[in-house]
């Protein structure tokens, strides 16, 4: 008897091999809902600039987008890729190198008040995927603040110089729907990578037996991770579109 496929390591996992490891490594679901928190801060500046957001934009992407998440699949592989450690290493140090070199364009732009935010960006991609200092940047929180409120803080800062009391509001809120998302990625993951199989009997009150196993418990999961990646980005255009089109 022929055994069934092993699960994919993540939903949107696009069959193994070439160009299709780089799609999966990417994470295109989170990595999208995470550049929209870039977008949701820049346009809560009182003047956003569509130049300034797309550099940072584009800086975020190389950091977030292909930086960490190829320093995490270098770092024990998660996804199970056949990029070569050589690639990954390559594509993390050029990544991280192109979002620095955008952010010191846009210190020369916006001015001194970029510079904290260009310093402490590269060192949580570094500290978070490879678990220094004992891992204590990766955790639930660590994963809120740097991947969450962060990228609203500096996208904000970009556009209007300084802080306010609106940025650290959204800041919070991507903070907490950052948590919810690691809520449900985190078993997510445990289910798909680490989890053989699950066979369980669910017991009605009136005594109705029906049986179930991983896929019942991946399915709400999964459902709620890519609505909730959907309206982050439908949020995102819409704000854009208000104060930018």
């Amino acid at each position: 008897m022929t055994e069934p496929a092993p699960p994919r390591p993540a939903f949107y996992a696009a069959r193994p091999g070439g160009w299709r490891d780089w799609w999966t490594l990417l994470h295109p679901p989170y990595t999208a809902w995470h550049l929209s928190y870039v977008v949701l801060g820049a346009c809560l500046a009182p003047a956003p600039d569509l130049e300034r957001l797309a550099g940072t934009l584009l800086a975020f992407f190389l950091a977030v987008g292909i930086a960490a998440h190829a320093l995490d699949e270098r770092h024990g592989r998660p996804l199970g890729t056949a990029i070569s450690d050589r690639a990954l290493v390559a594509a993390t140090a050029l990544s991280l190198a192109g979002a620095v070199a955008l952010g010191v364009v846009g210190v020369v732009r916006v001015g001194p008040s970029l510079v904290a935010f260009i310093v402490l960006g590269p060192l949580l991609v570094v500290a978070y995927n490879a678990e220094l200092f004992g891992g204590l940047v990766h955790t639930d929180p660590g994963f809120a603040a740097a991947w969450g409120a962060f990228p609203v803080l500096t996208a904000y800062v970009a556009q209007a110089q300084r802080l306010s009391g609106v940025a650290v509001l959204a800041a919070l809120g991507a903070f907490a729907l950052s948590l919810a998302q690691r809520s449900l990625s985190t078993p997510v993951r445990r289910l798909r990578r680490a989890v053989r199989d699950v066979r369980g009997v669910e017991t009605s009150a009136d005594g109705t037996e029906t049986g179930f196993g991983r896929a019942q418990l991946l399915a709400p999961m999964e459902r709620a991770l890519k609505l909730l990646s959907w309206a982050v980005v439908l949020t995102a255009g819409a704000v854009a579109w208000a104060r930018l089109g």
